[in-house]
């Protein structure tokens, strides 16, 4: 009886502390790029080129994929059905403001249902170097708060490494 007691404090715990955190969250890395502010922005505008330096993105090589649109333009869908790792979805390009910022909806089908907003900035901090802001918002229903919560630093850490290889790649044309 103990142990069936000890099980259900255990189990409890995660549980009750998912209802204290917010099922909104917000992740966001930066980098600056040593090119210009229209070279970069004129890159990281095609969603097909986060084939080239999205962490995420590269976790299936044999990933399917259906494009709809024109890239860089608003509507365009890039939706993908993967291995475990890359799950599936699709990301369609919900603004542009040219020049400065590209935001975006992905639709998370699997490994769960979900729905983020991701927008990228670049900032011009010199004539040849570029700020760009990656930021990511959503929401993860109760008890799923709490494995977000505990992800946080995860997907920064991944959108950080995606990040310095769009610097590597920019920099190096």
């Amino acid at each position: 009886m103990i142990v069936i007691w000890i099980l259900l404090i255990i189990l409890a715990i995660p549980a009750i502390i998912a209802l204290f955190i917010p099922k909104e969250y917000v992740v966001e890395a930066l980098t600056i790029v040593n090119k210009s502010k229209h070279e970069v922005f004129d890159y990281i505008k095609y969603i097909n080129n986060q084939e080239e330096y999205s962490k995420w993105v590269k976790t299936d090589p044999n990933i399917k994929k259906t494009l709809t649109g024109v890239d860089g333009t608003v509507g365009y869908i890039y939706a993908w059905n993967g291995n475990s790792k890359a799950g599936e979805g699709e990301q369609e390009i919900t603004g542009i403001i040219d020049g400065e910022r590209i935001t975006t909806e992905v639709r998370f089908v699997r490994p769960f249902k979900s729905i983020a907003h991701f927008y990228m900035t670049t900032e011009a901090e010199s004539e040849h170097s570029t700020k760009v802001v990656w930021h990511m918002t959503g929401k993860s229903p109760y008890p799923l708060n709490l494995m977000t919560a505990l992800m946080k630093n995860a997907l920064r850490n991944d959108m950080s490494i995606s990040l310095n290889d769009l610097k590597k790649i920019l920099e190096s044309k």
